[in-house]
């Protein structure tokens, strides 16, 4: 059963977990939006997004735009960086509007493959990849000496894996879809499989459909998005990544409350006997 709120995953339409991390993101931005443009004192805001080789999270702060509050450059790992121009395009939006926000994946790469944000690795994440962090805050005391201006550096860091309280509902759905067709596709005496999701439906609609993909087509492979979902700049989303992820995000999860605090599950485990 597939789960990655990266979405980089081989052979399916999308990852459980995605649209939900999406939605926080694009909420959180469209807040941020709101924040730095309210008062008079001009800001440059920078805001890190996981992803290590893949942008799908990065290019979800764009759908903060359908609630009128959209980033001014999204930075993507897809492409590479170029810090002159990063600091020009950062300085001359500030200096026309009196604010810029950007959104960074925090796996932005110079040319040459080397991340931005190298200086920060640490010693890995137990799966062989380095650990990448600490980008806001580099890039805005960058863009600070180079402005002059106020410059925030924003880490969502684990807050966009955790934030159930903004879970989308269709991925919550679908996320209890691939395990009830795990289980089934186990139960029949298969296995080697992975749960893959299918895009169906058109002219506008949306539906999940289920497949079943051999883990050859996964293992040891990243998707990431397509060069034509990012504008000609680099700097932004086309209308079909944005086609591709609303639905994603679609629903309001029903939570129970209790204190006024969500109420979260609490499992016993139990180990599993023969």
């Amino acid at each position: 059963m597939p789960k990655t709120i990266d979405n980089d995953l081989c052979g399916t339409d999308h990852c459980p977990g995605y649209g939900s991390a999406a939605k926080y993101i694009a909420t959180a931005v469209a807040e941020v939006h709101k924040d730095s443009t309210v008062y008079d004192i001009g800001t440059i805001t920078i805001v890190e997004i996981m992803g290590r080789h893949a942008g799908w999270l990065t290019g979800a702060s764009a759908l903060a735009g359908l609630a009128g509050t959209p980033p001014d450059f999204i930075y993507f790992p897809e492409i590479p960086f170029d810090m002159d121009v990063f600091l020009h395009n950062a300085e001359s939006v500030y200096k026309a509007n009196n604010h810029c926000l950007i959104t960074v994946s925090e796996g932005i790469r110079y040319a040459n493959g080397m991340f931005v944000s190298e200086a920060g690795y640490s010693s890995g994440d137990g799966f062989g990849h380095e650990q990448l962090g600490g980008l806001a805050a580099m890039l805005s005391s960058i863009v600070k000496q180079r402005t002059g201006a106020k410059v925030r550096g924003i880490e969502m860091s684990l807050l966009q894996r955790c934030g159930a309280h903004l879970a989308s509902q269709t991925d919550i759905d679908e996320a209890f879809l691939a395990g009830k067709a795990a289980v089934e596709c186990a139960l029949s005496g298969h296995t080697g499989k992975m749960i893959a999701f299918t895009r169906e439906g058109g002219g506008g609609t949306y539906r999940c459909g289920i497949t079943y993909e051999p883990l050859s087509v996964c293992a040891n492979a990243e998707r990431k998005v397509p060069r034509e979902w990012i504008t000609e700049s680099g700097t932004f989303v086309t209308q079909e990544f944005i086609d591709y992820a609303l639905p994603l995000i679609q629903g309001e999860n029903s939570r129970k409350i209790e204190n006024g605090l969500p109420r979260f599950s609490k499992l016993k485990k139990i180990p599993a006997k023969k």
